[in-house]
């Protein structure tokens, strides 16, 4: 499997398509509403010292949307192609031999041809997305930014897995025009105060890890393999801080990106003794860390626990065919979660735009909801009204719930990470076969 390689679930597509069709029955209707509900924002908070609870509903639970019509504030029906079409950049890391999140475009495109055919656009102006793609060099960050700024007809830009080059794209940028974030890889995005960050950053999402070790594993010991790559060692750092924060002893290894024989790694962290086990990688090295876990013996679901990138079907198809059999950790909804009411509304706009190759990725699940909600601030901002400092008010001033992600938001929480809007984590038990089993509702990290 090479690491440019941008396949889809290849051997999960006849799977796939059957949880749609099952899950996809219980779809929700349509509203004529073309304003956003007045009751989306509200706010609600979990405990630091008691673990969610494992039953009803997951995702948002009661706060699901389930209804993208009146999410978007949008009007039944095609936008207007006579009109002059509203603008939004799009910048992802794709297309080189490092890939976090190369299906994110992905996300982004079918939610634009959805709001574009079925809600209207914006104001009845087609919406269009502006793409950027940084390969593997720092520098076309800074081509990306450029070109964003230089186009004036784009008020806000979306940004889907960037690590290399996001330091020179979010300086070029600087405060000029708002840049909304799905999940951020690396802390730089939440540092400026002109960023959003519906979904969380590595800093703040991983953090969680420790405390589903302490309330729900009781973990004492753990052991940390990871890949020494831009966008990993900070969320392998952020995942070590949350374990060390409850207590839990935390042996951190990481290994060459070119490494394909982890069983040193995991020895070297003690992976064989650890309370828990944390493969932590991009797509490309999850394969390789799931082999060695094998290898080694060490098959106990509930003691292995990783984050969403290992959902992908680049690793189903060098697994053969289905995804490790580990604990994952999430910050938006999970597909093949039957708890969550806001799943079966994606997965019918996926049956209908997407393809089973796409639909399960997390990526696609985060930038789905990120640009729909982005079409939420332009609609209530109203065409004509739409500048980068109006759209950014809308953003900060948001309190979700967000589609596909958390019940409620709480941007500015942080001062020193003013971008991030959430700090939650859900986690679920993978059972093989796409059948997950929710083992822990959303977590905040260690106060």
């Amino acid at each position: 499997m090479t690491r440019g390689a941008r396949g889809g679930f290849v051997g999960l597509a006849t799977l796939v398509a059957t949880v749609i069709v099952a899950t996809a029955c219980g779809s929700s209707s349509s509203s004529s509403s073309s304003t956003p509900s007045s009751n989306a924002g509200g706010s609600s908070s979990t405990t630091r010292s008691t673990p969610a609870s494992t039953s009803g509903s997951g995702g948002a639970g009661s706060k699901s949307v389930t209804d993208y019509l009146s999410y978007v504030g949008g009007k039944a029906g095609p936008a207007d192609k006579s009109l002059p079409p509203v603008t939004i950049g799009f910048v992802n890391q794709q297309g080189g031999q490092q890939q976090i999140g190369p299906l994110a475009t992905n996300g982004a495109q079918i939610a634009v041809k959805y709001i574009n055919s079925e809600l209207g656009g914006i104001n009845g102006h087609p919406l269009v997305l502006k793409t950027c793609f940084i390969r593997s060099a720092e520098e076309e960050g800074t081509t990306c930014g450029q070109q964003f700024l230089a186009n004036k007809s784009i008020p806000v830009i979306d940004e889907g897995a960037v690590a290399i080059g996001d330091q020179s794209f979010q300086s070029t940028i600087g405060t000029a025009k708002p840049v909304i974030v799905g999940v951020a890889v690396t802390p730089i995005d939440a540092a400026k105060p002109s960023n959003i960050v519906l979904f969380g950053d590595a800093t703040h999402v991983l953090g969680p890890f420790g405390t589903y070790a302490q309330q729900v594993l009781h973990a004492k010991t753990a052991a940390l393999v990871y890949p020494n790559i831009a966008g990993i060692t900070q969320g392998a750092t952020a995942i070590a801080d949350g374990l060390q924060k409850v207590g839990v002893k935390v042996k951190k290894v990481g290994y060459d990106e070119s490494q394909t024989d982890l069983i040193g790694p995991l020895t070297s962290a003690g992976a064989t003794s650890a309370d828990l086990v944390i493969p932590y990688s991009d797509s490309s090295g999850c394969v390789n860390l799931a082999k060695g876990l094998k290898q080694l013996g060490i098959t106990d679901t509930k003691k292995i626990l990783s984050a969403p990138l290992c959902l992908n079907g680049l690793v189903a198809a060098g697994l053969g065919g289905d995804f490790p059999i580990w604990t994952y950790a999430i910050a938006s909804s999970l597909y093949g979660d039957p708890t969550d009411p806001g799943m079966p509304a994606y997965m019918k706009v996926m049956a209908k735009y997407g393809t089973p190759a796409v639909a399960p990725d997390p990526w696609v699940i985060v930038t789905f909801g990120q640009i729909l909600t982005t079409a939420r601030f332009l609609n209530e901002l109203g065409y004509g009204h739409i500048t980068p400092q109006a759209v950014l008010d809308k953003a900060k001033s948001f309190k979700g719930p967000v589609a596909l992600g958390a019940p409620s938001l709480d941007c500015g929480k942080y001062p020193a990470a003013p971008g991030i809007c959430n700090d939650r984590t859900q986690f679920f038990l993978y059972k093989g076969k796409h059948a997950f089993v929710k083992t822990a509702g959303w977590l905040q990290p260690p106060s």
